[in-house]
């Protein structure tokens, strides 16, 4: 019975196809059909539920091989790029890229388990990809990450404004900056190159191959990790991914 009710469920199904496809039903078989569907929905109607989970099952599959095949696609970027900040062992046998948002909340949460995940770890490669999606202050933010870079403060300054109580918007920078050492002419003057904002247009467009919607979101090894894992776990896939290479 319940293998007649499915098919009942395709072949209602099948009519809401393009009028092409339903070229083969004729008028009588189109009423039929829908009258076993209406009969077998009121006898059970867990069917449209069973299906429907069914079909998003197939969905969050189909999602899983996409994301899977976009990290081996974009492995070069994600992992290679000698723009990128690095923290940790710059020469680890593992590398884990972090995608963030200065002004993200849980990036926050997330900045001491990562910190103590390298302090661990003495063999981890750290590749920072700022992505700033939570509005302008966050983009000046990444901005002036950046061009820290350039002086070589790039990691002293992260740390500072992580721990930035409240918004982080360019008044708030500046006297950061100044108290790290950092030229604020020259970080202000490179905030506004072109080439920086380049590099974060990269990365909005790469975490958007990848299937990222919001920060944080690691990749470790061949696994996209979205939001706040615990210190326990990430150990666990690091372990994995280092087990995975021999």
């Amino acid at each position: 019975m319940r293998m007649r009710l499915f098919l009942a469920l395709g072949l209602c199904l099948a009519l809401l196809m393009p009028a092409r496809a339903q070229e083969a039903f004729t008028p009588a078989q189109r009423t039929e059909v829908i009258e076993i569907m209406r009969r077998a929905l009121r006898e059970d109607p867990s069917i449209l539920r069973e299906a429907f989970a069914a079909v998003e099952a197939q969905e969050a599959e189909e999602r899983r091989t996409a994301a899977a095949r976009a990290l081996v696609e974009a492995r070069e970027q994600l992992v290679a790029d000698a723009a990128d900040p690095v923290r940790g062992n710059p020469r680890g046998d593992i590398t884990v890229v972090e995608f963030f948002d200065v002004r993200c909340p849980y990036c926050r949460q997330l900045t001491s388990v990562m910190t103590e995940l390298v302090r661990r770890d003495g063999n981890l490669r750290l590749v920072m990809k700022d992505l700033p999606i939570l509005g302008p202050n966050s983009v000046v933010a990444s901005r002036a990450l950046l061009a820290a870079q350039r002086q070589g403060k790039y990691g002293e300054l992260y740390d500072a404004l992580m721990a930035l109580r409240g918004d982080v918007a360019e008044a708030q920078i500046r006297p950061v900056a100044e108290r790290l050492g950092l030229d604020w002419t020259r970080l202000r003057r490179d905030m506004d190159d072109p080439a920086i904002q380049a590099r974060l247009d990269g990365n909005v467009a790469l975490a958007r191959r990848l299937g990222i919607e919001g920060t944080p979101a690691l990749v470790v090894g061949d696994r996209l990790v979205p939001g706040l894992v615990p210190l326990e776990t990430l150990t666990q896939m690091v372990a994995e991914a280092r087990a995975a290479r021999r």
